[in-house]
């Protein structure tokens, strides 16, 4: 895939348990790109009261009037079902994040190879040294403009 020509979504998870028959989708960011012009948003929530699981609900604490709350566990992952389309979807985490989405048919890798990286527990960390990236709770935004940033050093 070609991050600066193709269509594809960049997805981050925040879920409830890292086995996805254990769990659900508390929090799911995406965004969907064209190339690197950004098509669309999706950011959703599932209400507080739902989760009660005080590490997550702190995970989930930034730009809450950014999201929207739904108050059922499954509509987040219907929903994203259908604004995913059949995009090819780059993931941040390759242990749990498959779990959660396997109900999409969409093919799915990790981003970390495109940016000529490999994965570890410190990557965003990594990313935001190696591209000059301003910390932010939208990993997806890092991710984003990470692709920016590498497909500008490929030119040069």
């Amino acid at each position: 895939m070609n991050l600066y020509k193709d269509k594809y979504i960049i997805v981050d998870i925040i879920p409830t348990h890292s086995d996805s028959n254990k769990g659900f989708i508390a929090q799911l960011s995406a965004l969907k790109l064209d190339g690197i012009k950004l098509l669309d948003r999706f950011d959703y929530r599932v209400k507080d009261e739902l989760i009660g699981i005080p590490d997550i609900m702190n995970l989930m604490t930034y730009d809450k009037d950014q999201f929207t709350y739904v108050d059922n566990i499954y509509f987040i992952i219907e929903k994203f079902k259908r604004w995913a389309e059949d995009y090819p979807i780059l993931l941040m985490e390759e242990n749990y994040t498959p779990g959660y989405l396997s109900e999409l048919d969409n093919k799915k890798e990790l981003i970390y190879p495109y940016l000529d990286m490999e994965y570890s527990l410190d990557i965003i960390e990594r990313i935001m040294d190696k591209y000059k990236i301003e910390k932010t709770p939208h990993l997806v935004d890092i991710l984003y403009e990470a692709i920016i940033f590498h497909g500008d050093k490929k030119e040069d």
